[in-house]
């Protein structure tokens, strides 16, 4: 039987860029682009879970805006149910994460130059095809 693992990410636009996170070395997937956040705890809801993700990852507040995309990504024996969704930050934009070796804000149409991890690609594209079509 496939394990499933509930997932939130946070796709963070200031200006006309987002925030892509690369995995550290010693994270699975190193060196692979995702957008910010992680597991959806037992009881937790996705807002609750990408506000404590961000705050553990980043140290940053967010507040969590409309969804994007909802996605199941095979991984291995694993899927990923990924949830993405807009996200502000409250505060100064963050500098380091504690699972990401770079931060970097990128342009929505150049996102597809980087290397990313397969369940954030539905994201990539869906945020691209909008940009297309506004």
């Amino acid at each position: 039987m496939t394990q499933s693992i509930h997932v939130v990410a946070a796709v963070i636009i200031a200006g006309d860029t987002t925030l892509a996170c690369r995995r550290s070395p010693a994270k699975s997937e190193a060196g692979k682009w995702e957008f910010p956040g992680g597991k959806v705890e037992p009881g937790e809801s996705p807002d609750a879970a990408l506000v404590r993700e961000l705050r553990e990852e980043l140290d940053v507040a967010i507040r969590v805006g409309e969804p994007i995309s909802r996605t199941e990504t095979r991984v291995g024996d694993v899927t990923i149910d990924l949830d993405s969704y807009r996200a502000t930050i409250v505060g100064p934009r963050p500098t380091s994460s504690t699972d990401h070796d770079e931060l970097r804000w990128t342009a929505i149409p150049d996102l597809r130059q980087l290397d990313w991890a397969a369940p954030d690609l539905p994201t990539v594209e869906a945020l691209i095809s909008a940009e297309t079509h506004d």
